[in-house]
């Protein structure tokens, strides 16, 4: 059989990817299953250049060789917020930071920069409010590049447009799931059922993109 080697160590992300290719034809194998251990720094100016610079150092190692190799670059970008975190979005306030601070710190820029106050309001409130409000507007983009035995390379885009919620709720998604609320579903992506959220998201999306190259 075919194989893909996915570039991360994410295995939240791995469960995912596999549901999405499930029918795509070739065994998906994450890095460590690949037997794969590289350090690659991902210095490109968008979410393309450092997906692409991922794939390609690892299509470049012995293990890989005959293989597709995927990578992806995912973040969240914040309008109000000149569009931090950005490619920054997994460093933000340091790699080692959990996303419940990092959330939370989020929420309180937000807010900060809205110049709101939502003490006292109850949860449909606070979902009625996130809904409307413009202001806080988010997308969540994904970038997946493609490196292939040829030396070809293709990339690809995925987003999901939303919202900055006003606490973090849900507890099937992961990152920053919990604060992105889509005013279509009426709750955030951690709200989702997986399968639900595999349909919709931005990874699932970018995916489903690059199938067409697979």
């Amino acid at each position: 059989m075919k194989r893909i080697i996915f570039a991360t160590g994410n295995e939240n992300k791995m469960k995912e990817i596999r549901m999405i290719l499930a029918d795509c034809g070739y065994e998906i194998l994450s890095m460590k299953q690949a037997g794969i251990d590289v350090d690659v720094v991902e210095d490109g100016n968008s979410f393309e250049e450092n997906a692409a610079i991922k794939a390609k150092a690892i299509a470049a190692t012995p293990e890989a060789d005959g293989c597709v190799v995927l990578a992806d670059d995912s973040g969240l970008e914040i309008d109000i917020l000149n569009k931090e975190p950005g490619i920054y979005s997994a460093r933000y306030m340091g790699e080692d930071t959990s996303y419940d601070i990092k959330n939370k710190a989020l929420i309180d820029r937000v807010n900060e920069a809205t110049g709101e106050d939502v003490s006292g309001l109850s949860v449909e409130e606070l979902k009625s409010k996130a809904a409307t409000d413009e202001r806080r507007s988010a997308r969540f983009v994904c970038a997946i590049a493609a490196a292939f035995p040829d030396g070809r390379v293709e990339t690809v885009r995925g987003t999901i447009e939303g919202r900055v919620g006003y606490e973090q709720r849900g507890e099937n998604g992961f990152g920053y799931d919990p604060i992105f609320y889509v005013p279509e579903f009426g709750c955030t992506t951690a709200e989702l059922p997986p399968e639900r959220k595999n349909e919709v998201s931005h990874r699932g999306n970018a995916l489903r993109l690059i199938k067409e190259y697979l």
